[in-house]
């Protein structure tokens, strides 16, 4: 072949493969109004607007509330990391009918409690690691804004006043459902009010409400009242984003009608109003329903960080893809707990271990080499993060695979490092730990799982919440351990039996409450016998697997017996028929 034509073929392979590898990674977004996945494209490049409604706060938040806040942070994160500069706004609402009326059974100010709640939602936010938005826009501060955007969509006919009500007409816009696919007459009127036989269309829904006696509200040109629900969310983010932005995100829920309604209010108050991206998203369930206040079936983030570590919780969320509905399990919350104990373990024995070694260096000037195992480690990694993060934040993948093979290759590593070694080797060794780390923080960081405080802080505080849930502090586990090797050493063993078998009481007593305060299981006692059985044995298996990470710091050589003990108890638990209420 002709050297010059074989030169040309060559840069034609090049090219190929360089525009494969860029395609790769080309971010891919999930549009719920196109029902497609598309490639993200900002409308100004290098910057993106993100707007996501924020929760009602009337009370503390729930873990939906929790699923949606990290969903987002990961996203916002995500695009941190790709570079861009994010204005990311997320919402209060603090007038609504439901504050309201918990403001009148509490006897308190609506706008103070809802004040409180707010203060509440970004102290959970805060444990669980989620990044502060922008701005974080409350409806009350943004009374003009709202009433300017009512008045332009009076003015141009899609507004209609009522006895100092004002109305949108959904007859008047012609691609009302766009977003959902729902027709007209499938709009859930009275979702949060009543229907008002005023309505020209049942499927109107309120931009103003006129005042109330004890309701909170404002002047307007159509007389005192307050904002509708709806209408919040197009002023505020017409207000931070303008009428033109590049993603809004929520719940599966808010779909239909807000989401729906949203955009018919943006677009008649601004005919060139437009989102270029919808994301949503999945439900958070229990026992397969879905878990919301209403149903009286959900568990407040506090309940049940109460009980583990945030960072569990926060891995529990990113473990399912952030569109999936997502089962609310104890098993799978202990199952998170061990995963996390488990990277945070690595992270701080590599800690150790490299703090004992920082003088053993290359002194020659030349860069340091890793061993072809972590480069290939590292390699995969990077690679496995980007395409699945670039593949609609597929975040549950990158929990696994390569990413529990690098904490696997560090902890092979370590061990290296006991066993006697030429310098040479040492520093190969030595290097690739601290590359491998390098690329497993980095991946942590972006799934939002890197706290600011110390990997010693994170295991003690996973060590308190097990013992929590046991029942149990340290104290009581080192008193347990010292009087069984004291009966040994006098071969009581008859006193060895009867000890054990009031700690078994104790730790039966401790699941006892924690069943009550976590009705999953009486749900699954109730419903589906056979299920709670496979619950229980589930749970038996996690137990075998952990008793010798919650306790390894001072109860390590003991950690055995006391695991045999957990285990029996939890056996009780999934197999006695008593405890069906049979």
């Amino acid at each position: 072949m002709d050297p010059s034509k074989q030169e040309t073929n060559q840069k034609k392979v090049t090219k190929i493969k360089a525009k494969k590898e860029t395609e790769e990674f080309l971010f891919v977004v999930y549009n719920t109004m196109t029902q497609q996945k598309e490639v993200f494209k900002p409308k100004i490049p290098g910057k993106v607007g993100m707007y996501v409604c924020g929760v009602t706060s009337y009370d503390f938040s729930h873990l939906g509330h929790a699923r949606a806040a990290v969903a987002f942070d990961v996203l916002y994160r995500y695009l941190q990391h790709l570079g861009y500069e994010v204005t990311y706004v997320r919402n209060f609402t603090d007038v609504d009918d439901k504050i309201i009326r918990r403001a009148n059974e509490t006897g308190e100010d609506p706008l103070r409690l809802s004040d409180r709640y707010c203060k509440e939602y970004t102290v959970d936010m805060a444990d669980l690691q989620c990044l502060s938005p922008t701005h974080e826009p409350r409806v009350s501060d943004h009374i003009e804004q709202i009433k300017d955007m009512i008045t332009q969509i009076i003015n141009k006919d899609f507004g209609y006043v009522v006895d100092g009500d004002v109305f949108f007409s959904v007859d008047k816009f012609p691609y009302y459902g766009k977003l959902s696919g729902q027709k007209l007459e499938n709009n859930r009127a009275g979702e949060r009010v009543a229907v008002d036989s005023r309505k020209r269309n049942p499927s109107d829904f309120a931009l103003w409400k006129a005042a109330k006696p004890g309701e909170p509200s404002w002047d307007s040109p159509w007389g005192h009242g307050r904002p509708g629900w709806h209408i919040e969310c197009s002023a505020m983010s017409a207000h931070y984003l303008s009428f033109k932005f590049d993603i809004h995100g929520g719940g599966l829920d808010l779909i239909f009608p807000h989401h729906e309604n949203e955009i018919a209010q943006s677009c008649a108050a601004c005919q060139e109003s437009d989102v270029s991206y919808w994301m949503h998203n999945g439900h958070v369930t229990n026992n397969n329903e879905k878990m919301s206040k209403s149903l009286g079936n959900f568990f407040t983030i506090r309940q049940i960080t109460e009980r583990y570590h945030p960072l569990a919780l926060r891995y529990f969320l990113i473990n399912a893809h952030y569109r999936s509905p997502l089962n609310y399990s104890v098993v799978q919350l202990e199952s998170a707990s061990d995963a996390v104990f488990y990277i945070y373990q690595t992270l701080k024995d590599c800690q150790d271990a490299l703090s004992q070694l920082q003088e053993e260096s290359p002194k020659d000037g030349k860069p340091a080499r890793t061993t072809p195992a972590a480069q290939e480690c590292i390699s995969k990694l990077h690679s496995e993060f980007q395409t699945k993060m670039s593949d609609d934040l597929s975040t549950s993948v990158i929990l696994t695979g390569a990413f529990l093979e690098a904490l696997t290759l560090v902890n092979k590593l370590l061990t290296m490092l006991k066993k006697k070694q030429q310098k040479q080797q040492r520093l190969l060794v030595i290097q690739s730990i601290k590359e491998v780390e390098k690329e497993v923080k980095k991946v942590l960081d972006v799934l939002g799982l890197q706290p600011p405080y110390s990997h010693a802080e994170v295991l003690l505080q996973l060590k308190e919440k097990a013992l929590t849930r046991a029942g149990l502090v340290e104290d009581d586990v080192v008193r347990l351990i010292n009087e069984r090797a004291e009966m040994r050493r006098n071969k009581d063993f008859l006193k060895m039996i009867r000890s054990e078998m009031i700690w078994k009481q104790r730790a039966l007593d401790s699941w006892m409450k924690a069943r009550k305060r976590f009705g999953d299981l009486v749900f699954l006692f109730n419903k589906n016998r056979k299920h709670c059985h496979q619950e229980g044995r589930s749970l038996l298996k996690l137990q075998k697997k952990r008793v010798h990470l919650l306790f390894q710091v001072d109860v390590q050589k003991h950690a055995e017996f006391f695991g045999k003990v957990v285990i029996n108890t939890v056996k009780l638990f999934a197999g006695t028929k008593t405890m069906l209420g049979s």
